[in-house]
């Protein structure tokens, strides 16, 4: 995989989708400093340090739009998910749809970006930010509950053997993934979520839904029953 460093940017999925044209499938986009870096729902992503991740990897496996596509953040939640398992022993959960939380707390983030021109889809920006050294001072500014790698194993994360970690099992289970899509992670992703069984709340397009989480459907979809009804939601956010 190629890799880009920048300094310092805006954004690095802004970046990567101007730029899609010029560049390969599976080059990496990584910046020391983010100034408008952003998640889910054009949430804020408070960059805390050049000792963080702020990373945007370009996607371009197919010349039209296929609905894999929709799967990439939780494919890319999973592989932080088993790196930060198998490398720094820890306990990582899911919630729905792509955010990794440690003990409640979120780490990471990931948004996903399509780029067109004319009706051709030029290419997929999916963007990940990790808390890797973020201090419990650093920590209290932001407006949710937040911890870091450091935070949770009192270790200093070098930035760039993470990237190559996290980099290096991304592609080692891609070409699977984008052949048999979300089914492929589906076990491993239900057996790491912190929703399913459970009472939840759910914030789709501002209206919000209430019932028991049964699962995740074989497209990764949210499966709520509400009352006697089981629902397939596609898009949310658990509250």
């Amino acid at each position: 995989m190629d890799i880009i460093r920048l300094k310092e940017i805006n954004s690095t999925n802004d970046y990567v989708k101007q730029n899609i044209q010029a560049l390969p499938n599976l080059t990496a986009v990584y910046a020391d400093r983010q100034t408008s870096g952003r998640g889910r729902l054009e949430r804020k992503w408070i960059d805390t340090g050049d000792d963080n991740l702020y990373l945007t990897i370009v996607l371009k496996p197919f010349k039209t739009i296929n609905p894999i596509y929709s799967n990439f953040t939780q494919y890319l939640s999973v592989i932080l998910v088993m790196l930060l398992e198998e490398e720094y022993n820890l306990s990582p959960k899911i919630k729905w749809p792509n955010d990794v939380i440690i003990n409640g707390k979120k780490v990471a983030g990931i948004l996903a970006e399509g780029t067109t021109k004319g009706g051709e889809f030029l290419g997929l920006a999916l963007g990940i930010g990790v808390n890797l050294n973020t201090t419990k001072e650093e920590l209290s500014i932001i407006d949710k509950p937040a911890t870091s790698i450091f935070n949770e194993t009192c270790q200093y994360i070098n930035k760039i053997e993470f990237l190559e970690k996290l980099l290096s099992k991304f592609c080692l289970l891609y070409d699977k993934f984008i052949v048999e899509g979300f089914p492929f992670i589906k076990k491993y992703y239900e057996s790491r979520a912190n929703f399913i069984n459970k009472n939840i709340t759910i914030n789709v397009l501002g209206k919000l839904h209430s019932g028991i989480a049964e699962g995740i459907s074989d497209d990764g979809s949210l499966l709520l029953k509400e009352d006697k009804t089981t629902s397939v939601y596609f898009i949310g956010d658990i509250l």
